[in-house]
């Protein structure tokens, strides 16, 4: 660890999970591709469900926005069910090839992986430190949360059906996008008052510098993870490379 932080005053880790708790090769490598190669079979198939329809309602309301940034999305026909849907598939690639972390696309992709998940078709992981680490933060009385662009669904997916095993049982809570971007200080006030704590006594670990600069911004002890590489320069805040060394 590069530098320390008042570990007495902690009482709830936040933790990222893509390139935190869980490898990018991960997320990029299978999650994606296989919501991505998947997206028309489920809407062919769960278009008139409510949650779904409630999604796509929200993905029509992306696209003007699209457009209006001059960002050139695909047209979008939508005089038949056929057409509809496969303007929804085009939008939707789109959006991933923009690593976009708007909710309606989050949320259907968590529907996707849901299937996934069901079927054991997909498994979720973690590094080989989270479950001991888990296991210690909690033996300790510190609650552990999620805060991930991926939905709430897909945070709760990923740890239920891990190569360690089930781990949700060791989550309080799951924030997603919903309560704000992950590079803006009042997301990550919203989430302290959500938990009713002071907000340095909750410790914000990510791989992303600009995701702990806003934590800190209002008020969370921030440790960066570094699972490769070297630490960015750019960087200011106590780094680890295993949770192991995380609240020992």
């Amino acid at each position: 660890m590069t530098s320390a932080f008042d570990a007495a005053r902690i009482r709830a880790i936040l933790l990222d999970i893509e390139g935190t708790t869980t490898p990018v090769e991960f997320v990029t490598g299978e999650l994606f591709p296989f919501a991505r190669s998947r997206f028309r079979e489920f809407l062919e198939a769960h278009a008139n469900e409510a949650a779904a329809q409630a999604d796509l309602a929200s993905l029509r309301q992306e696209y003007p926005a699209a457009q209006a940034g001059r960002m050139n999305p695909p047209p979008w026909p939508s005089s038949s069910r056929t057409e509809e849907i496969a303007g929804t598939v085009a939008f939707v690639h789109w959006l991933m090839d923009r690593d976009s972390k708007c909710p309606p696309l989050k949320s259907l992709q968590g529907r996707i992986w849901q299937e996934g998940y069901a079927s054991g078709a997909l498994k979720g992981k973690v590094y080989p430190d989270v479950p001991r680490a888990f296991a210690r933060w909690r033996a300790q009385g510190r609650d552990i949360c999620i805060f991930s662009s991926g939905s709430v669904l897909a945070q709760k997916l990923l740890f239920g059906h891990s190569n360690a095993g089930d781990l949700t049982g060791f989550i309080r809570a799951w924030f997603d996008t919903t309560v704000g971007a992950k590079k803006e200080p009042e997301s990550y006030r919203r989430i302290a008052t959500e938990l009713a704590l002071e907000a340095e006594a909750i410790l914000f670990v990510s791989d992303v510098v600009a995701e702990l600069d806003a934590a800190r911004r209002s008020g969370m002890q921030t440790v960066l993870a570094v699972r490769t590489g070297t630490v960015p320069a750019e960087s200011h805040h106590p780094a680890v490379r295993s949770f192991d060394e995380l609240l020992p």
